[in-house]
C-alpha cells in the first residue's frame, strides 16, 4: 500500500529557514510513520504574500538553496513541496529575474521533471490577479511560457510519472488556482486528467474567507469524481499580509475520494500530519463537516488572526478604550480571552455627554472581565484644549492682523475623540507596556463614522470586517459559547448604539448613531462585497423595482419603515455614497491593519483611488424621474 501524508503545516511569510526547518522536521515525522510521499502547501518554503519582497534576488537564492536542502531530505521518501523557482537566464515581463509559482516533487534527492516541460518542475498555469492575489506581478505562468515556446498550455502540462514499491503512479499535481478554473479559457485539471492520472494533488496556499470553504467542496469533489481518482487539497496555517489587510489561513487540508466524496479533513488552523493509504481511501466513511453556525466560523477566525498577529509582533498586552458600546465592549471580550485578564487594562473616558448608563456598563464589562481599569475623565483637557483654540491669536505675518479660531460643536466632538485616544490611550499603552486597539466595524469604516487620529487610531482593527448585526452575533457568541456567562452586558448589546459626543447622541433619551444598522449595513455590503458592486444607480432601479430589500438581504419592510418618500430615500442614499467615496476613502487609507473574514475586506483587498464623488448619467436619470413622481 501507498501511505501519502498530508503535511498541514504553519508557514511563516517571509522566513524560507523556518519553514525549511519546520518542513525537515515533517519529513522526519513522516519516515518514522513508513509515509512513501509526504505533500506540503504551495510556496511552503517562502511564504506567498509577500508584496515585493519578490524583487529581491537574494532572497530569491534563499530560497533556491532551502529548496536543494528540502530535495536533499528525499532519501526513502518523495517529497512535494512548493516553492518560488527562477530562471536567472530569462526575465519577467518587468525586466526583472523570471520566477515561477512552482511545485516540486524530489525522490531519492532528485527532482521529478514532468513530461513535455522545460523544468523540472510544474508551473502555476492560472494566475490570479483579484482580490488580495497579485500573482502577475511577479511570476511567469505557465501560459505565458507555452507562448514562448510557441507551443501550447496543453502540451506542456502532464502528469508526474513516479514509481514507488515497483510500482509507476501518474500524479496530477496543480496549484491552487488551477482548480478554480470555471472563469478560464484554460482548465489544466480537466488537461491532466486526459493525459491519465492515479491521483490528483492540489497545493494552495489558500486564504479563509467566510463560506469559501463549502464552494472548494462543491469544486474539488467533482474534480475528483469526474477524474474518478482521490484528490488531496492541501493548504497551509498561520497568517499573511498585504500590509493593510491580514489573512488567516485556516488549512482545512482535505481529502476526497474517487467519488467527489469528502473522506477526511484535517482540523482548523492548526498544523498537523495527515496519514492515508492510497488504496483504502474509496473504503474510508464519509467525513462528518463540523456543523457550525456562521458566527462561530467568525470567532475562529478571528481569534487566530488576533492570536497570531499579537505573536507576530511580540505584543503581551494591550489597552482598550471602552465606552458602555457593544464595538468596544466585544473588543474588550475577545482580547481578554486570548491575551488572559492581567494582560489587558480597559479605560473608560467620559465626558459630559456620556451617561450614567454607559458609564456604568463599562465599569460592569470589566468587572465581568476581572481585567485591569482605570477611569480617566477628559472633560477638562477638552475644555482646556478648545480654550486655548479659542483664546489664542493667529497673527497673519505679512500685515500683522490676527483673529482667534471658532470651535463649533462638530470640531469639539473630534476633539473629544482625539483627546481619548492620542492623548489617554497612546500614553497609557505606552506605559503599560503594550498597544492600543481600534474598535471600529465595517459600517464605520464604510463611510467614515470615525475620527482620524482619534477612535481609527491604534495597532490593530480587529472587528472592522465585520458589520454591525455580525458584532452583536459576535458578543452573544462570546457570552453563550466563549466564556459561559454574561460577560458583554445583556444592557450593552440592547441599548441604542452610539458615538455619545454630543446632547443628539444621549442614549438615556434613545438617540444614537445616524447609521440605521439593520439597513445601512445591507446597503454599505452591496457597495463593497458584491462581485458586481453596487453603485447609486443600481440601489435607485431595486428601489424603483420595488426589490431592493431583497436584493441587498436586509429585513422587509424597512425601506417604507425609515424613509416614506423617495425624496427622503435618495437624500440617505446620496449622504452615505458621499462618505463611502469621498472623505472615508482617506480615512480608509490611514485606518489601521484589519483582520480579513468577509469576501472583500478594506486594504488591499478593497484597491481604492480616491477619486471624489460620482454619481452615474443612468443615477441621474432615475432620480430626476423618482423625485417628478
Amino acid at each position: 500500500m501507498l501511505k501519502i501524508a498530508v503535511a498541514q503545516m504553519k508557514v511563516i511569510p517571509g522566513h524560507p529557514d523556518e519553514n525549511t526547518a519546520n518542513m525537515l522536521s515533517m519529513v522526519e515525522e513522516a519516515k518514522k510513520h513508513q509515509a512513501d510521499i509526504i505533500i506540503f502547501p504551495e510556496m511552503a518554503v517562502p511564504g506567498y504574500l509577500l508584496g515585493d519582497t519578490w524583487e529581491q534576488t537574494a532572497f530569491i537564492r534563499d530560497c533556491e538553496e532551502c529548496g536543494q536542502d528540502i530535495i536533499a531530505a528525499s532519501q526513502d521518501i518523495a517529497i512535494i513541496f512548493g516553492n518560488v523557482a527562477a530562471d536567472w537566464n530569462k526575465k519577467n515581463n518587468d525586466g526583472r529575474v523570471r520566477k515561477y509559482n512552482a511545485l516540486f516533487l524530489a525522490h531519492q534527492g532528485q527532482l521529478v521533471q514532468p513530461e513535455n516541460m522545460p523544468y523540472p518542475f510544474v508551473i502555476k498555469a492560472l494566475m490570479p490577479n483579484y482580490r488580495e492575489f497579485n500573482d502577475t506581478r511577479h511570476f511567469f505562468s505557465l501560459r505565458q511560457l507555452a507562448e514562448e515556446l510557441h507551443t501550447t498550455a496543453e502540451k506542456l502540462l502532464s502528469p508526474l510519472k513516479l514509481t514507488l514499491k515497483g510500482r509507476s503512479y501518474s500524479i496530477g499535481a496543480f496549484l491552487c488556482e488551477d482548480g478554480w478554473s470555471d472563469d478560464y479559457n484554460l482548465a489544466p485539471v480537466e488537461i491532466l486528467r486526459s493525459k491519465g492520472v492515479d491521483m490528483l494533488v492540489d497545493i494552495s496556499s489558500s486564504p479563509y474567507t467566510l463560506g469559501k470553504n463549502g464552494k472548494r467542496h462543491r469544486v474539488f469533489g467533482r474534480l475528483a469524481k469526474e477524474a474518478g481518482v482521490p484528490l488531496f487539497y492541501v493548504n497551509n496555517v498561520g497568517i499573511q499580509n498585504n500590509g493593510k489587510t491580514v489573512y488567516t489561513f485556516d488549512g482545512s487540508s482535505t481529502l476526497y475520494n474517487s467519488q467527489g466524496i469528502m473522506a477526511d479533513c484535517l482540523p482548523k488552523y492548526m498544523q498537523q500530519l495527515g496519514y492515508y493509504d492510497l488504496e483504502s481511501i474509496d473504503a474510508m466513511p464519509k467525513y462528518k463537516r463540523e456543523k457550525a453556525d456562521a458566527i462561530g466560523h467568525i470567532f475562529a477566525a478571528v481569534s487566530y488572526g488576533v492570536r497570531s498577529f499579537l505573536s507576530d509582533i511580540h505584543m503581551e498586552k494591550v489597552v482598550i478604550g471602552i465606552s458602555g458600546g457593544i464595538d468596544s465592549a466585544v473588543a474588550a471580550a475577545l482580547y481578554t480571552h486570548i491575551l488572559g485578564a492581567e494582560n489587558v487594562l480597559l479605560v473608560n473616558m467620559p465626558s459630559v455627554y456620556n451617561s450614567a448608563t454607559t458609564k456604568g456598563l463599562a465599569q460592569k464589562l470589566a468587572e465581568n472581565l476581572g481585567c485591569n481599569y482605570a477611569i480617566m475623565p477628559i472633560q477638562e483637557s477638552v475644555d482646556h484644549t478648545i480654550s486655548q483654540l479659542e483664546t489664542i491669536p493667529v497673527t497673519f505675518l505679512k500685515d500683522g492682523s490676527s483673529f482667534n479660531l471658532k470651535v463649533s460643536s462638530f470640531v469639539a466632538e473630534n476633539i473629544q475623540a482625539r483627546d481619548r485616544s492620542a492623548r489617554v490611550l497612546a500614553g497609557i499603552a505606552a506605559a503599560f507596556g503594550g498597544g492600543f486597539t481600534c474598535n471600529a466595524n465595517k459600517a464605520e469604516t464604510t463611510v467614515g463614522y470615525s475620527t482620524l487620529y482619534g477612535d481609527q487610531s491604534g495597532f490593530l482593527c480587529a472587528l472592522a470586517d465585520l458589520w454591525k448585526y455580525q458584532v452583536y452575533d459576535l458578543a452573544r457568541y462570546l457570552n453563550e459559547k466563549v466564556y459561559g456567562r454574561e460577560v458583554v452586558p445583556q444592557a450593552t448589546i440592547d441599548i441604542v448604539p452610539s458615538a455619545e459626543l454630543s446632547s443628539a447622541q444621549n442614549v438615556d433619551e434613545g438617540k444614537g448613531d445616524p447609521i440605521k444598522y439593520p439597513y445601512h449595513d445591507y446597503l454599505f455590503r452591496s457597495f463593497v462585497e458584491y462581485w458586481q458592486k453596487a453603485t447609486p444607480a443600481d440601489i435607485l432601479q431595486w428601489y424603483k423595482d420595488g426589490v431592493l430589500e431583497e436584493k441587498i438581504g436586509c429585513q422587509p419592510g424597512l425601506v417604507a419603515e425609515y424613509f416614506p418618500s423617495p425624496a427622503e430615500f435618495i437624500a440617505d442614499l446620496e449622504r452615505w455614497w458621499r462618505q463611502f467615496t469621498g472623505m472615508a476613502v482617506a480615512k480608509r487609507i490611514q485606518a489601521p491593519p484589519i483582520i480579513a473574514i468577509s469576501r472583500r475586506a478594506y486594504g488591499f483587498d478593497h484597491r481604492e483611488s480616491q477619486n471624489g464623488i460620482y454619481y452615474t448619467r443612468a443615477y441621474r436619470r432615475l432620480k430626476a424621474e423618482l423625485l417628478q413622481e
